[in-house]
């Protein structure tokens, strides 16, 4: 195998986090904004956030969803209705106190102390509050149920440590909110909801998730129950990627959701929420970058195509560009993944070969050079942003179709890759997936051992609550583990708890995360 010099200085091996971190820089995704904990998103990072949002809210709206906006402030008494909930964001909540500013005594601007507000304003941390209140107001009877509502949103949790689109205090996601007649009505859009996000992971971002119920210590604050999507990135950690909650009747009895049935009583509706944030565009570089960057599945890369012309600036240019356009002409009228397929013709000025560098940190998936020797032979020369390298011989592996070939097969290619990202993703989980563990001196072995990144441990416990609960949380917090999830579908326990010796009735995921 020839050695292969790659297109990033640090390798995923060497240091995945500085990897992780140059991956965002090298790729022009995002940037530091100059206040803690906030990034500016650059276009081609939310480029791949629209081609999320476009595909998660055609998916939304598929089960009844009607979009919708609420503010950003929300009145610090309605948190002090639901005790558990406000407990849970406490620490997180930004707050506003005054509405306008003055020249202080040693000049700069200070806070009018004539300008107090009455009451202070938190900034958005999530919206149940303040969607409950609107809710109580929409709700009457049980014809106006179920309401099923979402909003695409900014959110505020002031964050301690950090990490571009992994956890920043400033982030965008959508949050989903229901009200339901009953409580099987609530249970089943919750799961309905999980599912939802499954697909969109799998499907769409070839994460390869785990579905599965959180345990009670990760639940949120104040839900009676809590789903989510785990996925394994690279390193063996698991990054939580959506969650799905039902809430019962918390929220409802807090704002005073209540409606009248169908004979006639008044009755707490019971309510879900569920949402996904800009930490899956995280989830997507830590699963699927490599050595030379980011790699795109197509159906999120805002450009599937990048056709470069190796310009020379003399008046051959024209007709070589002129060339390009009909091969751009042809990929563009056609779909590709159900979609119309997305194709760039780049004449920036420039090296051709700089250009495609950029292109490959940037995870374009298929990357299509055109010089003068291949207009006059037919052809084209193309990159597979997933094949990029000939290992004997340690070059770009490019493949020289002629213009019509590539114009027929590109839209088969990029369906390929998207279900590749995905078989890859799924293996390596399986391959760092360990069971079979029967004591808990196994799992401290196992993640205190010499493998750099040891996976995820599938254990069997006895469920246990309340303090018995606290005491293993406490145990794995030593070790810097936490317990992800339940799987839907894992096969039935058959043992006894690792953590108190009982008889078994689940199996629950064991790992590092995010």
């Amino acid at each position: 195998m020839a050695q292969i010099r790659h297109a990033l200085n640090t390798k995923r091996a060497d240091d995945f986090a500085a990897w992780y971190q140059e991956v965002i820089s090298a790729a022009e995704m995002a940037e530091e904004s100059g206040v803690r904990g906030c990034m500016v998103i650059k276009p081609w990072g939310y480029g791949i956030w629209e081609r999320m949002q476009r595909l998660l809210d055609d998916r939304i709206k598929a089960t009844g969803h009607d979009n919708c906006y609420f503010p950003l402030f929300i009145p610090l008494s309605n948190f002090a209705r639901e005790a558990e909930h406000v407990d849970g964001f406490a620490k997180e909540m930004a707050v506003v106190t005054h509405h306008r500013l003055i020249a202080g005594p040693e000049g700069g601007l200070i806070p009018d102390p004539e300008a107090k507000l009455e009451e202070p304003l938190v900034v958005r941390p999530t919206s149940e509050t303040i969607i409950g209140d609107a809710m109580a107001r929409w709700v009457q009877s049980w014809r106006d149920l179920p309401l099923k509502l979402n909003q695409w949103a900014n959110v505020v949790r002031w964050e301690m440590r950090t990490r571009m689109f992994l956890r920043t205090s400033e982030f965008l996601w959508q949050e989903g909110h229901t009200a339901h007649a009953d409580e099987a009505e609530a249970k089943e859009h919750t799961l309905r909801m999980l599912e939802v996000y499954r697909a969109f992971a799998d499907e769409d971002l070839s994460l390869a998730v785990i579905a599965g119920e959180k345990p009670e210590n990760e639940r949120f604050p104040g839900a009676v129950e809590t789903w989510s999507i785990e996925a394994m990135m690279q390193d063996g950690k698991a990054l939580q990627a959506g969650t799905s909650h039902y809430l019962g009747t918390n929220f409802a009895q807090a704002s005073g959701i209540q409606y009248q049935d169908r004979e006639g009583s008044q009755t707490y509706a019971h309510t879900t929420s569920w949402g996904v944030s800009t930490r899956m565009v995280g989830g997507v570089i830590m699963t699927h970058g490599d050595d030379d960057g980011l790699r795109l599945p197509p159906r999120i890369a805002p450009q599937q195509v990048i056709i470069l012309p190796m310009l020379r600036e003399d008046d051959g240019d024209a007709k070589l560009i002129e060339y390009c356009e009909g091969l751009r002409a042809t990929l563009a009228s056609q779909h590709v993944l159900s979609e119309p397929l997305r194709v760039l013709l780049d004449t920036r000025p420039g090296k051709a070969a700089q250009k495609r560098w950029d292109w490959v940190r940037k995870g374009a998936p298929v990357i299509v050079e055109v010089g003068g020797r291949d207009m006059e032979n037919g052809v084209v020369s193309m990159l597979r942003r997933d094949r990029l390298w000939d290992e004997a011989t340690g070059k770009p592996a490019f493949q020289t179709p002629t213009r019509e070939v590539a114009g027929q097969t590109i839209p088969d290619v990029l369906a390929d890759m998207q279900a590749s990202l995905l078989t890859q993703a799924t293996e390596r989980r399986e391959a760092n997936m360990t069971r079979g563990v029967t004591d808990f001196a196994q799992v401290e072995a196992h993640f205190g051992g010499d493998a750099k990144y040891p996976g995820w441990i599938e254990v069997q416990w006895s469920k246990p609550t309340g303090a018995a609960l606290d005491k293993i949380v406490e145990q794995l917090k030593a070790h810097k583990l936490t317990m992800r999830n339940v799987p839907i579908g894992s096969a039935p326990a058959d043992g006894a708890c690792i953590f108190t010796g009982e008889k078994a009735v689940e199996r629950v995921l064991l790992a590092k995360a995010y």
